[in-house]
């Protein structure tokens, strides 16, 4: 792995010491808006619990089918607006995802990923605390289904759908994706390794000391946090991540992935925090006289963006789990939302997805493709992870043949 792409122990003291201090006039704006945005997220945390009590969607929800029809409602679209999550029904059929779970599983099988995964566990900075004794995320990029995946039709409208919800004028065409290859969860019953505790990624650090942050939060650190859009993307290519395999090098306006297997709420599997204003409680939080001056909650370089019941209590308190979703379903959570991946899963079945987020195209997104290009005509993985190469010598991955015109200029061919 390229030492460029670990810089997990830089000091940054003297740089939050800074920003506080360029703060500092602010103070009194800066408190007034935290206990503004504390109430907000504390009454929205109320109204999610209750929601869920009585059964309620807490998380919206979208039929494909409406999508492509074009009569997904306003109400819908504001609902998406406000929580920075969806779930997309029925974006490929069912058995079509279910016959990728069983590709996929004699792709790895066949090639005894496994096997070799033991020798090469430590190469994974960013998993390899979890110390499964099997491999719950498996650190492949080209399986036939996974390209499949990632260059369907129907994905690329359900993507326009909500890239579209953002003010992209400028900025990137909600209408064409970049290719953004990831990995693959199989999570098996019983597991117990995988959890994540609730996080932010794309940054952490930077998001106070980064001058391209510090314009796209510019009214939050303000004191104006009603006046932040989280779907404004008007300087979102400007930020400048810490290299590190926990932070993704491309503008991706939702994470996301699509679901190869049944999952429910007692399947280990995504929570979320429901509250697109999250961000700027996170922000203003770490403002506030009881954080010391070289701190901000415990933020570190290079690592994902912990949210804390220390910290942040009013925001734990909304931390739902997804519904059930079924193969071929998709769930999305926008750049700033906090996640987490539930520590067991009690069911009796794999939950497994393909890691699939929305990269629109735009000038930051389409110069990473020629590098992940290369990775993939050589079986590589993928620039932004872990230089474990499982694939180079794999039979069956996919090569240039198996992509499709829209998988062709996604990839950048």
């Amino acid at each position: 792995m390229s030492t460029a792409r670990v810089e997990m122990d830089r000091d940054v003291s003297d740089q939050i010491i800074a920003f506080k201090q360029q703060m500092a006039p602010r103070r009194a704006d800066l408190k007034r808006a935290f206990a503004e945005v504390r109430d907000h997220v504390a009454r929205a945390a109320e109204a999610i619990q209750a929601d869920q009590a009585a059964g309620r969607q807490v998380i919206p929800e979208v039929a494909y089918a409406d999508i492509a029809a074009g009569t997904v409602s306003d109400d819908t679209r504001q609902a998406i607006r406000r929580t920075g999550c969806a779930i997309v029904r029925g974006v490929y059929p069912e058995d079509q995802a279910s016959g990728w779970f069983a590709e996929l599983t004699d792709y790895l099988d066949t090639n005894h990923y496994e096997e070799k995964e033991v020798e090469k566990r430590s190469l994974d900075k960013y998993f390899s605390a979890l110390k499964a004794g099997k491999p719950q995320v498996f650190n492949v990029y080209w399986s036939k289904p996974q390209v499949n995946a990632r260059q369907g039709e129907s994905l690329a409208a359900t993507r326009s759908f909500l890239d579209r919800l953002w003010k992209f004028e400028g900025v990137f065409d909600p209408d064409l994706q970049c290719a953004y290859a990831d990995r693959v969860r199989r999570r098996q019953p019983g597991d117990t390794t995988l959890g994540l505790s609730p996080h932010m990624d794309a940054g952490t650090v930077e998001r106070w000391i980064d001058p391209g942050y510090q314009s796209v939060y510019e009214r939050v650190f303000a004191g104006d946090w009603r006046g932040y859009d989280p779907f404004d993307g008007t300087h979102r290519l400007e930020t400048r991540e810490i290299p590190s395999p926990a932070v993704a090098s491309v503008f991706r306006t939702y994470q996301g992935w699509t679901a190869l297997t049944r999952q429910g709420p007692k399947d280990g599997t995504l929570q979320l925090v429901p509250i697109a204003e999250g961000i700027s409680y996170v922000l203003l939080r770490a403002l506030q006289d009881d954080v010391a001056d070289n701190d901000l909650c415990g933020a570190a370089p290079g690592r994902a963006l912990g949210v804390s019941e220390a910290w942040h209590p009013e925001m734990m308190a909304a931390k739902v789990s997804i519904p059930e979703v079924r193969p071929g379903d998709t769930v999305w959570w926008h750049t700033d939302i906090c996640h987490a991946v539930a520590d067991e899963h009690a069911g009796k079945e794999y939950a497994s997805v393909i890691y699939i987020g929305s990269a629109p195209d735009c000038p930051k997104n389409r110069a990473y493709l020629p590098r992940q290009r290369e990775a993939f005509v050589a079986g590589r993985s993928a620039p932004d992870f872990a230089a474990m190469d499982f694939e180079v010598d794999f039979t069956g991955r996919a090569t240039e043949a198996d992509l499709t015109d829209l998988g062709r200029r996604q990839m950048g061919f």
